[in-house]
């Protein structure tokens, strides 16, 4: 076995986190960002009434942070609100009073003067130079300026501070470290497990396996949740293109359907959907590994509850710490943000885990595995994020269905082979990394480009 040796490692618990729609680079990452700050001023007995906060966006933070609620974000940040803990109804209280009363709680203690329309600046023709969702954060207490910061939300809620060590960079401590699909299929060897078994063994280096696998449990209950909130609660997305929620119309089409050979499908996209429905509405989700991408995973597992012959516990564990091993050959190699390489980072991603995990859960090999996570995205390349009104509504929701669906096809096609295919999913992380940064801005979360553009709101 491998002598234990520190290296930038991206945990289970790093990849996976519950938070707030409809954005998890827009809204997870800006609110993290802005606990941080009200973090440093606290620490600096800088809680008070006479300070002054001001929160300038740029880059696509500015251009469709209206559309992702980024402006909610940042005062929900500011009054030291965290995404994995506040309810969806309490913020949309708490959002409506700073408003009405144009002051807010900072850091939840000191009441401060607060107008959204002066404090949170958007700077939609400037782009910052480490990455396009860039925030600063200043506070003055008169003209003395107290403390400044800026940030860069780099995708699925992960957020980086400009001068300090990147969160993925510093290095822990793990027995199994692997950087490459290639690394990871052989350390399941050298283990004499699978891809899941590699991730627990560094997990325990961490935690107490205990801890992780209640962790686990936890995302997975969450994902079960928002599915059936989604399947079950009607009306009209915010936002103002009038969408109408479709998962429980859907739904309840499908359970009246008998002896229908594509029923499964149907059931697939419907799930799906129900939690971008869910996302889009500002309701808890699970960036998995962002909240515009965050329907494929539990969609899929779903599918393997349902359909598959003898689900377990153990099986959805393993679905999902195996695509947390997918996801960090991504999230290190390449990138899970839109903003940076456009929706493959995203939905493909999305894909690519779940026809991994897919895999995993139904006892294939790590080879199958692999192979599976390379369809997933290999026929996902060059997909553009470009919503609709800067909203995660058109073409998202529909997006993640079929990301889903396409997850399923490739574990099905993996598992018919024998896993000795001709491209690499390190050789596919590589062209999608290239292509994203071919990819021109405007169909990079921007909304200024394709889709976007090509509609006209009435």
């Amino acid at each position: 076995m491998s002598e234990e040796r520190a290296v930038a490692y991206t945990s289970v618990v790093d990849l996976f986190k519950i938070g707030l729609g409809p954005s998890s680079s827009h809204t997870v990452g800006p609110m993290r960002a802005a606990a941080l700050f009200v973090g440093e001023l606290a620490a600096l007995g800088a809680l008070a009434s006479d300070v002054r906060v001001v929160a300038d966006l740029y880059g696509s933070l500015a251009l469709t942070g209206l559309g992702h609620g980024t402006d909610r974000a940042v005062m929900l940040g500011l009054e030291a609100h965290r995404p994995d803990e506040i309810e969806p109804s309490y913020a949309e209280a708490r959002v409506t009073a700073i408003r009405a009363e144009r002051a807010l709680l900072l850091g939840g203690r000191a009441r401060i003067a607060f107008d959204p329309e002066g404090e949170i600046v958007w700077h939609r023709s400037e782009v910052l130079a480490a990455h396009s969702n860039g925030m600063r954060m200043r506070a003055w207490r008169g003209d003395a300026l107290l403390l400044e910061r800026v940030y860069y939300s780099v995708g699925g809620g992960f957020v980086e501070v400009e001068g300090a060590a990147p969160v993925l960079t510093r290095e822990r401590e793990v027995p199994l470290p692997f950087g490459s699909a290639a690394e990871l299929l052989g350390r399941a060897a050298e283990f004499g497990g699978e891809i899941a078994d590699v991730v627990l063994a560094n997990e325990d280096a961490l935690r107490p396996r205990a801890e992780t696998l209640a962790y686990v449990d936890t995302i997975l209950d969450t994902m079960t949740a928002c599915v059936e909130r989604g399947l079950a609660t009607e009306g009209v997305l915010p936002g103002g293109l009038h969408v109408r929620r479709r998962a429980p119309r859907l739904y309840r089409r499908y359970l009246e359907r008998t002896g229908d050979p594509l029923a499964m499908m149907d059931y697939v996209n419907v799930c799906a959907m129900a939690v971008n429905e869910e996302n889009a509405a500002g309701g808890r989700v699970v960036t998995a590994p962002t909240n515009g991408a965050a329907g494929v995973i539990p969609a899929v597992l779903h599918y393997y509850r349902r359909l598959s012959q003898a689900p377990t516990r153990d099986g959805e564990r393993r679905l999902l710490l195996t695509a947390s091993a997918i996801g960090a050959l991504y999230k290190a190699n390449a990138s899970i943000s839109g903003a940076e390489v456009g929706c493959q980072g995203e939905v493909g991603v999305a894909c690519s885990m779940a026809a991994g995990g897919l895999v995993a859960a139904l006892g294939g090999s790590v080879e199958q595995v692999e192979n599976a996570a390379e369809i997933g995205m290999e026929h996902s390349l060059g997909m553009t994020c470009d919503p609709i009104g800067g909203l995660v509504q058109i073409p998202c929701i529909e997006r993640n269905a079929v990301g889903a669906v396409r997850a399923i096809h490739a574990c099905r096609m993996a598992m018919e082979d024998a896993g000795d295919h001709v491209v690499s999913l390190d050789r596919v992380i590589a062209v999608m990394y290239r292509t994203g940064l071919d990819m021109q801005a405007a169909y990079k979360e921007t909304s200024l480009g394709g889709l976007a553009v090509s509609v006209v709101e009435c």
